[in-house]
Formats: C-alpha cells, structure tokens, sequence
C-alpha cells in the first residue's frame, strides 16, 4: 500500500473513533463498545510491551496442524469446558519476534504483526477460533496488556481478569463461579488454570481457511466484564458490569477531559485485573490516546518509560507515589518533562504524603480519585489545580453521579459535615454479583443506591472525604486482602486458640494486615513462628496477602450474638504496638 494512502486511511479510522466516542458521551445510545471499525485491521499506538500469541508445540517439535478441521474440533467444546490461549510475542504472520516497543499492528482477532508485514494479512484472513460469541466469558490470567481487554469489548464477549499471583485454589474457584469459555495465560501462569477443565492444551491461531470477521450484536444491557471483588466475609465475588456501566463512565470521564492539541500518552502502572488498572487503560484508548503498558513495575523501567515514550499522564497506586518521593535523586538522571498529571487511586494517599508531593513536585498536577468495583471505577476525583490543593479530598462527583451521606444505623441523610456512610447511584452501577442475588440486594437498594461501606463526608463545596472503611476489607499496596481468609489459615495453626486480622496503617503499603492472636493454654509460640507458618501456606495464601505485625492478645472481644467487634480490635492493636515502643 502507497505511504501516503495508507497514513490517510488511518487518519480517517482515528476521526472515525472520535465522532463515535462524541455520540457515547452526548447520548449513550450506541448499542455496544466497538473499539475496531470494519476492517480487517487496525493501528492501534500501545508503545509499551507488546504481547502477541505464541502457537502450540508437540513434543516431537512439530508444529500443530494449521487446518479448518482443527478449528471444527476445537469449537465441538462440550459445555463447561476451557480452552486456554498461553502469550508470547510472536509476529502473527511472518513468526519471528516483536521486539519491545517495536511499532506493530493489533489485528482484529488479536492477532499482533510487524508494521511492515500487514501487506501480507490479505492474503491470510484466518478464521479465528478466538472470535467468541457474544455473551462468552475470557478469564485472564496475564500481566499487563491492554489488548485482550479491548479486543473482547469490542466482540460482545465478557472480559474477566485474575491477578496472576493468587493461589491456584483461588483462581480455581473464580473459574467454578464464572465459567469461562476460554481462559488466556502466560507461560509464567499457565500451570495454575485447572488442567481437568482443558479440552485443548491451547487455541490455534492462524488458519489457512479464508473468512470474513463476524459482526456481532452486542446491547448495552449485556454483560461487558466480570471484575473480582471480595468483601470481609473473605468469598471470592465477582461483579457483572454491563457495557451501558462502562459507557457512562467513559462518558462522564470524557466530559471532563481537557481539551489538547495531541492525544493524551498515559502509563499505567496499576494491574489490570484491579478496577483501577483496567478502567483506565481501556478508557485511555477508547479516548484515542497512546497507552504505555508496563509488564510488571519496576521503578527505573517506569521512568525510562515516561522518558522515551513521552508520557503526559501516569496512573498510579501511593505505594508508588511514596516510591517517587524516596527515589527523587534516581529521577534526576531522567528526562520527565512530558509528564503534566499523576493520578492516585486504588486505595487511600496519606495527606501527609500529598503534602509532600506537592512540595517537592510542584510542576505536577496530583490527582486523587475514589472509586469502587461496583460503580465501574471512578466516583469522584479531583480536577484543576484549585481541587488539587484541598488535602484529603477526592474531589466533586463524576457526572452521571449522585450521592448522599446516610447514618449507617437509621439511613437518614446527613447535611455537609457529618461523616456517615456514602451511597451513590447512577448508570454506572453494577448489574450485580455473579451467582449472588442476596449479596446484591444487601449492597442496591431498590431504589438504585449502591452502599458502598465507606465512612465520608462531603463538605459545603461539594467535595467529597474519605475518612475510614465500614467495611474492613484491607489494602495492601492496592491489592484487596480479606481477613477471614488470612483468619482461616492462623486458626488451623495448633499453638493458636483464635486470631483476627486487622489493617494497619503503613506509609509505603497503605495498610498491612496486622493480626490479634489469641495463644492455647500453655502454648509459648512466637511471633516469628505465625509468620514463618502462614508464608508457608503458598498454596492457600497469595504473597501480598501475608501477616506483617503480630501481637498477642488473652481474648477477641465480640458482641452479644459473637460478631467480632472489629473497631475495637484496631484499638487493641494500636495499643499494643504503643506500649512496646
């Protein structure tokens, strides 16, 4: 294809995109979220790594047939069950390696190849077995990548993302309770998708039969993606968004997006099974920007990253914010001119953390945002530098929003000032839990109104404070820790009568799970031996969600009916810890 027509054509496609996006955001009427145009490909700018799929070996070293009879086979799949896809970074049509950062093309199957093999994709046109039906869910067991997420939205089919380091019976039970059709993995994660649930080890790419891409109809009402959420009960729940939740959220994000000159180049070093990671990634391209994805994070690569790719916007969690401020003379030796806003999110910056940040980068604008699984992301943030500067706020509500401040106990609404729990309602709540009809009608009302569990107040401005969790799910470096499931394995400890746990505030973590142990007559066990305990239990515990404080108390103070009283066991801890120093 001549340079010039081709540079015009994808000019066309990235207008094409915008005046689609304008009719989301003035009228929310389109039937689904088609991210690709009808084509047979299109360029998308993700400068980050680029993950492409890597076809299956025999043991013998030959490669699997490449024939429409292995497709038929494969698509025979009895209910319930899985294929799974594993990556790597293959050039989908002349099968040498993508490079990172190499300029590429994602196909519309989601296919990768060279930018300069694409004149050969005509001559292909496979009929991909990974072209779900509408209603399908993809479980995703991955590390970062945007393009599998935007690649199922666009197709109807529903997106569910696991964080890779959960243990293989966690990832077993969110496979019972979601049923997925197919399941994508690396080769780093492979091994923990259930082998019994395989009917093919994995799913053939390129065929040699010729097709046209199947368009499908996909309605606002269906299912868009299935995000995991646990409460303090400690099960696995999964939240249903539908496409119109998405949309709005968009929508609402899009009428507050400011006007510039070029598309927005936003790194996201947030994981995309978390809400945070994914909705703002996949916004990022539905908004015509460039995404810069990060693998794993590693401090040096991110701002080797901000540098080379030119990076306006970073989405990132406080741990990481800490990281900037204890890391200032390391940034130094890098060129991070380009970079305007650093949005904060997926659990609470510490003011004394924002205050800092501000002092020692004063150039940028900090953002913070609060936001929940169940309201698809984002319920407040704050915009402009005026916002910015409130300390401990996350700013005015997102439109499509609305929000009260009730007393927990009576559900009466409360004037400005008055802390109690904040319920917010609008298009972008859930459609609920998955398989849950109870959990769902105990966290929407009738009326629409999502509880979200969370102690706030908003003050005479309209803006928004968090000030502690009702619920007493605990964030560790933005992954969700359920203590019931750390409780569970201190209490099969034989030295150990009862245990809780608790969070603790941490300046680099946010929180990390303290526990309250309560010893067996006679028993001396140490502090050092719990812990050695519960980091042995790999197979039940996932790494991020390990005990990091102790103290030994004689009783686990509960109520009349034998609920723990959580709030006063944060007292204990606190006094605990106090009385060593």
């Amino acid at each position: 294809m001549d340079p010039a027509l081709h540079r015009f054509l994808t000019g066309f496609l990235y207008v094409l995109h915008g005046i689609t996006l304008l009719l989301w955001t003035a009228q929310l009427v389109g039937a689904c979220i088609l991210l690709f145009p009808c084509c047979d490909y299109e360029l998308y700018p993700i400068t980050g790594r680029v993950i492409g799929v890597r076809r299956r070996r025999q043991r013998n070293g030959s490669q699997e047939t490449r024939s429409a009879t292995a497709t038929q086979q494969q698509g025979q799949r009895e209910a319930g069950e899985l294929r799974i896809v594993v990556f790597s970074n293959e050039c989908a049509i002349c099968s040498n390696e993508i490079k990172d950062g190499e300029r590429c093309l994602l196909l519309k199957c989601s296919h990768m190849c060279h930018y300069g093999c694409v004149n050969q994709w005509s001559k292909i046109k496979p009929a991909c077995p990974l072209c779900r039906t509408a209603g399908d869910t993809a479980f995703v067991l991955s590390s970062n990548s945007v393009l599998v997420p935007v690649l199922y939205l666009s197709l109807g089919v529903i997106v569910s993302p696991s964080n890779p380091s959960n243990s293989n019976p966690e990832i077993y039970r969110q496979i019972q309770l979601y049923r997925p059709a197919i399941a994508f993995a690396t080769l780093k994660t492979a091994h923990k998708v259930p082998s019994n649930s395989l009917l093919h080890g994995m799913v053939l790419l390129m065929m040699s039969q010729e097709g046209e891409f199947p368009r499908v109809e996909v309605f606002q009402s269906n299912p868009a993606a299935i995000l995991c959420s646990s409460g303090t009960t400690g099960r696995v729940k999964g939240v249903v968004l539908t496409h119109r939740n998405i949309i709005s959220g968009f929508a609402g994000a899009y009428a507050l997006r400011r006007a510039k000159a070029s598309p927005a180049v936003a790194l996201c070093t947030v994981p995309y099974f978390h809400t945070y990671g994914f909705i703002y990634s996949v916004r990022a391209v539905a908004f015509g920007g460039v995404v810069v994805s990060m693998e794993r994070f590693d401090f040096r690569l991110m701002m080797r990253a901000i540098e080379e790719y030119r990076v306006t916007n970073a989405a990132l969690a406080p741990p990481v914010i800490i990281s900037m401020l204890n890391n200032s003379g390391v940034m130094e030796g890098y060129d991070l001119s380009s970079l305007e806003v650093v949005s904060s999110g997926g659990s609470q910056l510490p003011v004394v953390v924002a205050e800092r940040f501000k002092r020692e980068f004063p150039q940028l604008e900090l953002t913070q945002a609060y936001g929940l699984t169940e309201a698809s992301g984002g319920v407040s943030r704050t915009l402009g530098s005026e916002e910015c500067q409130v300390l401990g706020s996350t700013g005015r509500l997102d439109p499509n929003f609305e929000a009260k401040i009730v007393d927990p106990e009576t559900g009466i609404a409360l004037p400005p000032f008055k802390q109690g729990e904040l319920r917010v309602r609008g298009p972008s709540i859930m459609k609920g839990y998955v398989d849950d009809e109870e959990a769902t009608a105990t966290s929407v009302d009738s009326e629409g109104w999502l509880r979200t569990g969370d102690l706030c107040y908003f003050d005479n401005q309209g803006l928004l404070f968090v000030v502690d969790r009702i619920k007493d799910l605990i964030k560790y470096k933005g992954y969700q820790v359920a203590p019931a499931g750390l409780e569970d394995v201190l209490q099969s400890h034989p030295d150990i009568a009862e245990a809780a746990v608790v969070p603790y505030p941490d300046e680099e973590a946010g929180e990390i799970p303290m526990a309250l142990v309560v010893r067996r007559s006679g028993s001396k066990v140490a502090e050092s031996e719990i812990k050695d305990f519960v980091a042995k239990q790999l197979l039940l515990v996932a790494p991020y969600k390990r005990i990091r404080r102790i103290s030994f108390i004689n009783e686990i103070p509960k109520n009349a009916t034998g609920k723990v009283m959580r709030r006063e066991l944060r007292k204990l801890a606190f006094s605990g810890v106090a009385s060593k120093l």
